[in-house]
């Protein structure tokens, strides 16, 4: 079944000024600046710690940790560079007095309009003050990383933090180990690194650990970081379609093309559990409402397996 919004007639209205972006300078130095402190404590702890051990038949830990500190590596600067679901700007033709309500699974939705995109925001959409953008399934801004996460990078998000999580804890657990092996010999510089790396790994595997397990939390019961407000009318989480479901969803579907033209479709085919109402009374059954096919719209339609907002 498709999707249709009613309208109302248009009314000419002074727009408000477009939001003026946030300096970026100081965030991207910021994120700049976490790469280079991953590279360096990296790099002290396998010249001097793990080299140690694995000259003395050790060589368990750089098998473990190398892998780990390329991943980890590897998610950071992904997530740095990725798309995390933009949403370009619309029509200035739209208005903002224009009502747009959807159903997602007996759930109604009035969708917000964004002043500054020009265009009505689908459910989870919201718009980003540090970024100017609007990002579809928005999530949060991750200031580490200076990007947003969204629909189309928060399976990378996920992967970094789990790598983060396991690379600390195998940092800590090597350096704690090399101490322990070295407790006969004097004082030296392999020691006073392992514990310049063993104390920040620990400080950051407490946090890491809880982000994870929220993070987790929420990708079961198909929720989000920041609930864009959004009117719902059964009081319950529309998009939870099941622990499985939502976990697949959120790390295994195809992302689909991305959202490369100058203004947003936001009437599109996304599943059989949309439907269209006159007013906000939920449809008592199936067979009350069979709207045509939209004929509006400026992107083209995704492809790929039907999912909500």
């Amino acid at each position: 079944m498709t999707l249709l919004m009613d309208a109302t007639p248009q009314v000419k209205e002074l727009y408000p000024l477009p939001l003026v972006p946030r300096p970026w300078v100081l965030s991207s130095l910021f994120a700049a600046f976490n790469v280079v402190l991953l590279v360096f404590f990296s790099g002290l702890f396998f010249a001097f710690p793990c080299r140690w051990l694995a000259q003395n038949g050790e060589w368990v830990f750089p098998v473990i940790t190398g892998p780990l500190f390329a991943l980890t590596f590897f998610s950071l600067v992904s997530l740095n560079f990725s798309d995390p679901g933009i949403l370009h700007q619309g029509s200035a033709e739209q208005g903002p007095l224009t009502v747009h309500v959807v159903w997602v699974n007996h759930g109604a939705f009035r969708l917000q309009w964004c002043p500054q995109c020009c265009f009505h925001r689908p459910p989870r959409t919201y718009h980003c003050p540090w970024c100017n953008i609007c990002v579809e399934d928005f999530d949060h801004h991750c200031k580490w990383v200076n990007n947003c996460i969204g629909h189309r990078n928060f399976r990378f998000f996920m992967l970094l933090v789990l790598s983060l999580c396991l690379y600390s804890g195998a940092l800590l657990v090597t350096c704690l180990i090399f101490l322990v092996r070295t407790t006969h010999l004097p004082f030296s510089t392999d020691k006073a690194v392992a514990i310049v790396v063993a104390v920040p790994a620990a400080g950051f595997l407490v946090p890491l650990s809880i982000l994870l397990l929220t993070q987790a939390v929420s990708v079961s019961s198909a929720d989000r970081t920041y609930k864009v407000k959004c009117r719902d009318l059964h009081g319950y989480n529309p998009f939870d379609q099941g622990c499985a479901s939502n976990w697949y969803l959120a790390i295994c579907a195809p992302l689909g093309p991305k959202y490369m033209a100058e203004a947003v479709q936001l009437q599109r085919v996304v599943g059989p559990d949309w439907t269209s109402v006159p007013n906000l009374h939920p449809p008592m059954s199936s067979s009350a409402v069979n709207p045509p096919a939209p004929t509006s719209g400026y992107l083209p339609t995704r492809k790929g397996p039907p999912r909500v907002w």
